[in-house]
């Protein structure tokens, strides 16, 4: 009888073990139907889509590059998780698209987004393109105003989107995620899960 049960007892944690899949720590969007694409500019002044980085998993995150906590903490974190990725960060396209315009120019975009990594992209579109590619991504963004009319500061949305390499939306990634978790749901999306 103790046979048996033992028997039983290890068939259960080798059934268990079989069934056991890998989670995403982020919170899964696979199930969402907005967000399916965007139609931006990026720094260098191509137009870009989310077709044309077919094959990689793509992390799109909406900010501005006078943001003085969230942005650039963002940024880094991906950088950290790219470092992290090895070779397969070859197969991610990290986005920055901007919610100021009016001063996150083609230039300073350029200058800018890519001092954190030199694969990542600035993207832009003119007020009413951000304002309605924001909407179909439920991105919140709002000018808090300064002391001048040219020191205003914006409130936005803090998590960023993974696509898988098909262009599916899939992951929210929360603000102040560590690279560690972001480049391990990063490799599962890779990886087809």
């Amino acid at each position: 009888m103790k046979l048996l049960a033992t028997l039983f007892f290890s068939l259960a944690l080798l059934l268990t073990g079989c069934s056991e899949q890998k989670q995403f720590v982020s919170t899964d969007l696979s199930m969402v139907e907005w967000g399916k694409d965007f139609r931006l500019t990026d720094h260098n002044g191509q137009p870009r889509s989310l077709g044309d980085f077919k094959g990689k998993a793509v992390v799109l995150f909406f900010g501005y590059t006078q943001c003085p906590d969230v942005c650039p903490t963002t940024l880094s974190t991906m950088r950290d998780a790219m470092t992290l990725l090895g070779d397969d960060a070859k197969r991610v396209q990290v986005l920055f698209a901007t919610v100021d315009p009016a001063r996150d120019t083609q230039a300073l975009l350029a200058q800018y987004v890519p001092t954190f990594h030199p694969s990542f992209l600035g993207l832009y579109a003119d007020e009413k393109g951000i304002a309605a590619i924001a909407k179909d991504f439920k991105v919140f963004y709002a000018k808090s105003p300064g002391k001048t009319p040219d020191t205003y500061s914006i409130d936005h949305s803090t998590g960023s989107y993974a696509f898988d390499p098909q262009g599916k939306l899939r992951l929210l990634l929360r603000h102040g995620e560590a690279p560690a978790n972001v480049a391990a749901d990063l490799k599962l999306l890779l990886a087809g899960k």
